[in-house]
């Protein structure tokens, strides 16, 4: 409902300015005879309007008041000193700046409302979000969410867990070489290779997209766990030869770090990660 009301208060904003400029231009092309005097207070009419909306009302308002001030006390002095009549132009001016300013005021607060609910609205669908939107795999929230379940199994039937942590090597030199779109591409690739490495009732995550970074839970012991290690590297050193090679001319070696489960030395996910993360640094 404040998003519709938001949208709607920016779109009246919008058409008043639109009715303010022809207005604007009516008047001055009825009134050619005080052509540069209309253009003078057209140009700090829009000045005004400017400077609110980089600022605030606040700024607006205050300027009105200043331009309000000024231009009744020339008005003054041009009827009371000069003898001009008033004219249908002063008052013109004295009501349409400050209309003005409060139209684009308006068109401001709108804005930003909404620019303030979309990005409220981006950060709750990223803590929401439970896939990796490169891949599709199940992201890092995902992975604490689904470890809390297998701990709590593995630790009640005694079931051996293994979790496996797998980067690229020299991936900060690699990603230099290759555009964005085959940086996505390879992490795709990867991704695919692991999971048809895996059985069914494995699950694959990818716990850090920016330096990609995936995890492997897996119903199995540390023997069991690098029968799985080598099978992907042996893999990848497969797809090396038939697809990394040509299609991104660069070879992928991969740091994979296997950490058996158990309840006394990792108390949460978090933990989990930290001391696969910690095997990983010895596969050199």
């Amino acid at each position: 409902m404040k998003r519709y009301q938001s949208s709607l208060m920016s779109d009246i904003a919008f058409l008043l300015l639109f009715v303010i400029c022809f207005i604007h231009v009516v008047m001055m092309a009825g009134d050619p005879d005080h052509y540069m005097i209309n253009m003078i207070l057209l140009n700090v009419s829009f000045l005004i309007g400017i400077i609110t909306y980089f600022t605030t009302i606040y700024a607006g308002l205050i300027l009105n008041i200043v331009f309000m001030f000024g231009y009744g006390t020339y008005t003054i002095y041009q009827t009371v000193v000069v003898g001009e009549p008033l004219q249908s132009y002063h008052y013109y001016w004295l009501v349409m700046t400050p209309f003005l300013t409060a139209v684009i005021a308006l068109l401001t607060f709108s804005s930003k409302r909404l620019q303030q609910e979309a990005e409220r609205l981006h950060q709750r669908n990223a803590a929401l979000a439970t896939l990796d939107e490169r891949t599709n795999l199940k992201n890092s929230r995902s992975f604490q969410s689904d470890a809390n379940i297998f701990m709590a199994l593995s630790n009640r039937y005694h079931i051996p867990l293994t979790l496996l942590v797998m980067t690229v090597k020299h991936w900060d030199e690699l990603s230099r070489m290759v555009s964005e779109a085959q940086i996505t591409e390879m992490i795709f690739d990867i991704s695919k290779l692991s999971e048809t490495s895996i059985r069914m009732n494995d699950s694959l995550y990818m716990l850090n997209s920016d330096h990609p970074t995936w995890g492997l839970l897996l119903f199995t012991d540390q023997d069991g766990a690098k029968v799985v290690v080598q099978r992907v590297k042996e893999k990848v050193e497969s797809f090396n030869k038939i697809g990394f090679s040509s299609k991104y001319k660069l070879d992928l070696k991969l740091a994979v770090g296997a950490m058996q489960y158990h309840p006394d030395e990792i108390p949460s996910p978090l933990d989990f990660i930290a001391k696969a993360r910690q095997k990983m640094e010895y596969d050199v």
